[in-house]
């Protein structure tokens, strides 16, 4: 029954799925995180689901973006920042953008607990409309600390068909590479998963509008792109 159950989860799904993607994105409030530095994150996305660019992937194809934010940080402390939304107009982008901007962290006092907050995405697409992919989305700025990791997590959490990819919060540097070495050895999973990179919490916006812009893109599937007559 598990493997009739992964199998079924991994095959394609239904034509009339609500929407061509569901993302979540999953943003690192432990106590490495200071006041002013989550605000930037929070801040950063907001302002990276508006810019030009993003919006226009987002609006692109027919069939709308599926999205959901949370927080994450100790092994227990996680906590839906917002619920799922469907970014089917530039209304809707600029409402959740505007609820994710004034959106306030639960805690910060509490450690990287990687496979923790990596098992709290699949409660969250457990709630998400039917899509055609899923997506996690995670920041941070340090390595899993207490608990389990992320090998755990993908073990015994049900993430088939479900890609993974990282925004590295510093590392981005040769002399600073662990943040992103253990994201893209450890945290990023599936197929075209990776991980993009922030020198700094002032470097995030412009490294999550990049990173979204990859994720939300309309993607090629049965030889077309759903949307783009011929693909292209």
């Amino acid at each position: 029954m598990v493997r009739l159950a992964a199998l079924a989860a991994l095959a394609p799904a239904p034509a009339e799925a609500a929407c061509r993607l569901a993302l979540v994105l999953a943003l690192d409030i432990s106590s490495s995180v200071d006041t002013a530095e989550d605000a930037l994150q929070r801040a950063g996305v907001a302002a990276a689901l508006v810019a030009p660019e993003v919006q226009a992937e987002l609006l692109r194809a027919p069939e709308p973006v599926a999205l959901a934010v949370y927080e994450w940080s100790g092994r227990y402390q996680q906590d839906i920042v917002l619920d799922w939304r469907l970014l089917d107009s530039p209304a809707a982008i600029r409402v959740a953008a505007a609820a994710i901007a004034g959106s306030k962290r639960s805690y910060a006092e509490f450690p990287t607990a990687m496979g923790y907050g990596l098992g709290y995405a699949i409660e969250v697409f457990e709630r998400a409309p039917t899509c055609l992919f899923r997506t996690l989305d995670v920041s941070g700025d340090g390595v899993n600390n207490d608990g389990f990791g992320p090998a755990l997590a993908y073990r015994n959490f049900a993430f088939e068909g479900v890609t993974v990819n990282g925004l590295a919060i510093g590392g981005a540097t040769e002399d600073d590479r662990e943040v992103f070495d253990f994201y893209r050895d450890e945290v990023i999973r599936g197929p075209g998963a990776f991980v993009e990179t922030a020198g700094d919490f002032e470097d995030f916006e412009r490294a999550m509008r990049r990173k979204l812009k990859r994720e939300v893109a309309a993607r090629v599937y049965g030889g077309l792109a759903r949307g783009h007559p011929g693909g292209g």
